[in-house]
């Protein structure tokens, strides 16, 4: 394994042998705004207690200078990740000084260059391990310290840490000149080194405050970028802010521990946030330059509640190891839409979360690399993987059947109990479980090894008998396998099952019944009987757990005609979800997929609804039907949705979701060319539709990939919009281009080392990827596999992922090719070799699919 690379083994070993005191870190950016400076200084002093005689510091990427240890210099012997130090049993005082590089793929300490006023602003990012990109340190959770920083930057940064600014002012030069500014943050309360961090520059900041009702007062902060000053709505996202704390106060029933409360969107990142307590960072894709949707401004709402929920899950009580990720991302990830629908406008929360998020979680745990929510995580390669469906959406969904099972008030007492006995420190599964189980009064070891220690859905199908109009017997029958060994689990379930009729035009339920599955294989529900009955069985109703639900024949008939007639936004989020699945499994033919959403999804008011539908039938387009299928039918779907978007209300979020699907059919659709050429010349106009920059990209991608705009139109819209976003667009644009030529350019441009930003690499990986180009692309992707080994050493791991995943040819030759790779090739990092069984696995399905539907 590479030293690059942290084990667990190697982090225990450390562990028992090591406690951290603190870190007093310095970093010195006085010199970034000069690009010709690719590093940073660093002077950082360690002092720890320890029973060894030596250890390692992690430290990637850099440049070490000198090591002192106690006062005696030692001899840098440095492998690029790490380096050694000797160590007098006792307390140690370890100073290193050093040099960082700045990163361009968001990890460690980014440097951004603002196209539009040539500003310079930095961030850091560091889960799970790249702390140790800006400062020497012990790169792991449970080695909590208290944390000292001081940033030396440039005259007139706005410059923030975890703490607020105690101290600092004017530096001097050697030749008695003003060189800078220091700022030094007050020490932090024990943190691990990833949840540490620094933004530095000329941000726009925004200032409110909120206030409890016992009088704990916070500072808060919102930042963004000079340029995107105009678009920012600081005073919306403060008001979800002092919602989510009000909540999360009375809930939790520990005062937020952290001071202030900074929220900062940052260009470039990787994420949709990340929780450094007291300065949470958010992607800038939350700042809206464009309409938005309302299910945009929940998503964002989500978001915020998300990571101010980690300021106590995760951030006041850490995972030990990566093992236990999910006791911050699955709790955080469920308390953003509890909370929504509890605190917010946004009480329709839960609806998205069945229909996208979840959608992310059964596909992901369909895959052979499934594992389960509290995970097997050997090292931090295999946790940065880890960050995925399972952790976020899957363990998500499990809490709220754990809410369904013992009651939401004894969740609360549980979470509360945990804080005050692990409040500052690390903790595991077994702590969690016993504040649960102390407030429950309930023994749920068994919930857990059912739940939390196996992998895979269960999938869940009504079995339904009627008689003169009458249920004679209604069963649930449910299939519940681990998913790594086919070995039956039984998970149990609490769940609610809808029965509706149609009535007057309106599908309605008119019986609910709730049920408890003890995990056999068929379930009989006896308070069925004699009920009237149903058009639709909606097993699952309310979406109270988690497993794929199946429609029996007659609801499926039903849901043909009568979908868009469900009366609940929720319930017809399901039944989507159901239908996608039965799609996805080679049950429902992609067809049918498309002549339903073209009969209902058009009437869907539910704008993250209409949303993923529209996705999905691009997916059905681009994927699941079969290649010489797809043109024939593209053209219909096109048709209609242009007419439902000339139709739609003006100004509706029904209107804004259409014109984005119209953009992205007008890639391999022709017949829409001359009709989004109108669009964006002004000769047509549509009441109510703004052409906002997203919009107009978007618009101009599909007319360059259908060769009707080139180099010239695209530096004209660019000269419209010369924001970071307008340059990122364009990349995206010049790469749609149907060209064997321009393949082959971007793909060696995505492979020469450094020479991309992680954004410029999405926009060139979709860009290589139109839908319709795929022969036009097949000669440069022809030496995908032979390339990977090489892809993951010259990259950072972040750009690697980037590029095996998102050029991954799912086709055929590609689960050929990956099989061949798979089956010679032996010494490759864990986490690449996991990433080719998944691409693989993917386009083994996709060929399945695409059987079924030939």
């Amino acid at each position: 394994m590479s030293t690059g690379n942290i084990s667990r083994a190697e982090a225990r070993v450390r562990s028992t042998g090591i406690t951290v005191e603190s870190y007093h870190s310095t970093i010195d950016v006085r010199r970034a705004t000069d690009q010709s400076h690719d590093t940073f200084g660093v002077h950082c002093v360690i002092v720890l207690d320890t029973s060894l005689d030596s250890t390692t510091l992690d430290f990637l990427d850099a440049i070490v200078h000198r090591v002192v240890v106690n006062g005696e210099v030692q001899a840098v012997d440095y492998d690029g990740a790490r380096f050694p130090v000797q160590l007098t049993p006792g307390r140690n005082v370890v100073e290193v000084s050093a040099a960082g590089r700045y990163s361009r793929s968001g990890q460690g300490l980014h440097r951004f260059l603002d196209p539009v006023d040539k500003q310079t602003y930095l961030y850091t990012q560091y889960e799970p391990a790249d702390a140790r990109r800006v400062f020497p340190n012990f790169e792991q959770p449970d080695l909590k310290a208290v944390h000292h920083i001081t940033v030396l930057a440039p005259e007139g940064w706005q410059v923030r840490s975890n703490q607020p600014r105690v101290a600092g002012g004017p530096i001097k030069g050697d030749d008695d000149q003003f060189d800078g500014v220091r700022h030094a943050f007050g020490p932090t309360p024990p943190l691990s080194t990833y949840l540490t961090c620094i933004i530095a520059g000329p941000w726009h900041e925004q200032t409110s405050s909120w206030t409890s009702d016992d009088g704990l007062e916070v500072p808060l902060g919102a930042l963004c970028r000079q340029s995107l000053a105009p678009h920012f709505d600081a005073e919306k996202i403060f008001e979800v802010t002092r919602q989510g704390m009000d909540f999360y106060h009375r809930a939790f029933g520990f005062p937020y521990p952290w001071g202030k409360y900074d929220q900062v969107f940052v260009p470039e990142y990787n994420l949709g946030a990340m929780e450094n307590p007291g300065l949470v960072t958010f992607t800038e894709a939350y700042i809206h330059r464009s309409t938005a949707t309302r299910a945009q401004y929940q998503g964002r709402a989500n978001t915020i509640l998300h990571e101010m929920a980690h300021m106590w899950f995760g951030d006041l009580v850490t995972p030990q190891w990566w093992d236990d990720l999910w006791l911050k991302e699955s709790f955080a990830e469920f308390m953003g839409a509890h909370v929504s629908v509890q605190a917010t406008e946004f009480t329709d929360a839960w609806v998205a979360f069945a229909g996208r998020r979840k959608a992310w979680a059964y596909a992901q745990d369909q895959l052979p690399t499934t594992h389960p929510i509290v995970a097997d995580i050997a090292d931090v390669e295999a946790a940065k993987q880890n960050f995925d469906g399972i952790t976020y959406a899957k363990g998500a969904a499990v809490l709220k059947q754990l809410v369904a099972h013992v009651g939401v008030d004894v969740f609360f007492a549980g979470a509360r109990a945990y804080f005050q006995q692990h409040a500052f420190s690390s903790a595991t599964l077994a702590d969690l479980l016993a504040s649960l189980q102390e407030a429950s009064g309930r023994d749920l070891d068994e919930w857990a090894a059912c739940w939390l220690q196996t992998a895979g859905p269960d999938t869940l199908t009504p079995v339904i008998e009627t008689a003169d109009g009458r249920i004679t017997r209604l069963a649930i029958r449910q299939e519940s396998l681990d998913a790594r060994d086919g070995t039956v689990v039984g998970r149990p379930h609490t769940l609610v099952v809808g029965l509706y009729r149609v009535v007057d035009g309106t599908l309605r339920r008119t019986d609910r019944l709730e049920v408890d599955l003890a995990g056999g294989p068929s379930t009989d529900l006896p308070q069925a009987v004699g009920l009237a009955s149903p058009d639709l069985v909606l097993v699952n109703d309310e979406d109270l757990t988690y497993a794929k639900v199946v429609l029996d024949p007659a609801s499926l008939e039903t849901v043909r005609a009568h979908l868009s007639g469900v009366d609940d936004a929720l319930a017809r989020a399901l039944v989507w979800a159901a239908l996608w699945n039965m799609t996805r499994d080679a049950v429902l033919p992609a067809r049918d997929y498309l002549a339903i959403a073209m009969d209902h999804a058009l009437a869907e008011t539910d704008a993250a609804t209409l949303t993923d539908v529209l996705a999905r039938v691009d997916s059905c387009l681009n994927l699941y039907l079969p290649p010489e299928a797809r043109e024939e039918a593209a053209g219909p779907v096109a048709e209609r949705i242009w007419q439902e978007l000339v139709a739609a209300r003006p100004g509706s979020d029904a209107q804004v979701v259409l014109a984005r699907s119209i953009a992205r059919l007008g890639l391999r659709v022709d017949i829409l060319s001359p009709r989004i050429t109108t669009l964006l010349d002004g000769s047509l106009v549509l009441d109510g539709l703004e052409l906002g920059p997203e919009l107009r990209w978007m618009f101009a991608r599909a007319l360059t990939a259908q060769q009707i705009w080139g180099m010239a139109e695209l530096d004209e819209e660019l000269r419209r919009d010369p924001s970071a976003d307008g340059v990122t667009a364009r990349l995206e644009a010049l790469a749609s281009r149907p060209s064997a030529e321009v393949k082959a350019q971007v793909w060696q441009d995505l492979h020469t080392p450094d020479a991309l930003s992680n954004d410029h690499v999405d926009a060139l990986v979709s860009g290589f990827g139109t839908p319709g180009q795929e022969e036009l692309a097949a000669p440069a992707a022809g030496g995908y596999f032979e390339g990977l080994t090489e892809v993951w050493q010259q990259h950072s791991i972040e750009i690697a992922q980037r590029l095996v995943g998102g050029l991954f040819p799912k086709t055929a030759d590609g689960r050929e090719g990956a099989q061949r790779w798979l089956d010679q090739t032996d010494d490759v990092p864990a986490a690449l070799r996991r990433m080719v069984v998944e691409g693989a696995d993917d386009a083994a399905r996709i060929q399945r699919v695409l059987a079924f539907n030939s």
